[in-house]
């Protein structure tokens, strides 16, 4: 009946959000941008709901990349948000981003941004060889060729990196539909974002309620 240490649950990791801006998805062809951001809105709104510790953090983002995401403003906005602009390609070579991520005291690092290939690739690995466990999850990851994004997935699981996907993400953290507490939330961020799944939850919940 003990759950597996593997698995990630709301106070065991810190969530580190990673360029997810305009210029870089530009250049993002791994993934339609469409289901990009729908999967970064799972992500986002899943850390939400279940207060996991979460850095959002930019690249130049005033002098090249922009804004982030709306899905990340969303759930995590620039006003009440501290984000951490770098001008590092290497998330865990930036001090302040380092700091963030260390001081939070989790065992656990889950990454996920673009591009896969350079910017979680990087801490993803610095991350590995300080003995944190890392989790990338890779369909709210692009790159600029599927090749790229591949080649950096395989690179990574190769070196111990767990991969996981949006939606297992947000339903590894709920994992008990008796959770009441969040149950609402969560169906309600599927219905919005969760695409088929999102519009089986809103079916069942019409047919029991007539």
């Amino acid at each position: 009946m003990k759950p597996s240490p593997d698995l990630l649950t709301p106070d065991n990791h810190v969530l580190v959000l990673i360029d997810f801006e305009g210029q870089m998805a530009f250049a993002t062809k791994s993934i339609g941008i469409s289901e990009l951001r729908t999967n970064t809105a799972i992500i986002a709104g899943a850390s939400k709901i279940f207060n996991v510790a979460t850095i959002v953090t930019t690249v130049a983002e005033e002098s090249f990349s922009g804004p982030v995401f709306p899905e990340i403003e969303e759930f995590y906005p620039q006003a009440t948000s501290n984000y951490l602009d770098r001008t590092t390609m290497n998330t865990w070579e930036d001090e302040a981003a380092y700091n963030a991520i260390t001081s939070k005291g989790k065992k656990k690092v889950v990454l996920a941004g673009l591009w896969t290939g350079v910017c979680i690739v990087g801490p993803a690995l610095s991350a590995l060889s300080e003995g944190y466990e890392v989790y990338a999850i890779t369909d709210a990851c692009g790159d600029v060729s599927t090749e790229a994004h591949e080649r950096a997935v395989q690179r990574m699981v190769h070196s111990g990196v767990k991969p996981v996907t949006s939606i297992q993400y947000l339903l590894e953290l709920q994992r008990d539909w008796a959770r009441q507490e969040t149950y609402v939330p969560v169906t309600n961020l599927m219905k919005k974002y969760g695409g088929a799944y999102g519009i089986g939850i809103q079916y069942g919940h019409h047919m029991v309620s007539h």
